[in-house]
């Protein structure tokens, strides 16, 4: 896959994941699901995700577990849950960021941000892995 690609399909996939982290969390407490309400709780955290992309330089490996996907899930989250608490989102009787859902943000995410990096990870190592103990297999 040429590098451009990678970098979008690994931009792509990190926004959609982070959009769905945001359409969950609203559909299971009961609030809207529209554009407008899925926009409201995604923007902190795709800024978040924006702020590691680009501090990582994810361009360059845009695929790894590490630094890339390591440095930008950390990002999504503190930036996101940052942004939540000076906007005033997630207010629950005067907390303004309930432990439960900084455990819940930290954990969705990285499943979703490093998670799929791993597995793509473990994917080609396998491939490369059978090419090396079978070169003919690899053509």
């Amino acid at each position: 896959m040429h590098a451009r690609t990678r970098t979008w399909t690994a931009a792509v996939v990190d926004v959609v994941l982070v959009v769905a982290f945001a359409t969950i969390g609203r559909s299971s407490h009961g609030e809207a699901t529209s554009a407008a309400g899925v926009w409201t709780t995604a923007y902190p955290f795709l800024a978040g995700w924006l702020v590691g992309f680009l501090v990582v330089r994810a361009w360059r490996a845009p695929m790894r577990v590490w630094p890339t996907g390591v440095v930008v899930w950390v990002a999504t989250v503190v930036v996101g849950l940052l942004l939540r608490v000076l906007t005033g989102q997630g207010d629950v009787s005067g907390d303004p960021l309930p432990l439960s859902f900084v455990i819940v943000a930290t954990i969705v995410l990285a499943v979703f941000l490093v998670g799929w990096r791993a597995v793509v990870a473990a994917v080609t190592g396998a491939r490369r892995s059978r090419r090396t103990r079978h070169p003919a297999a690899g053509r």
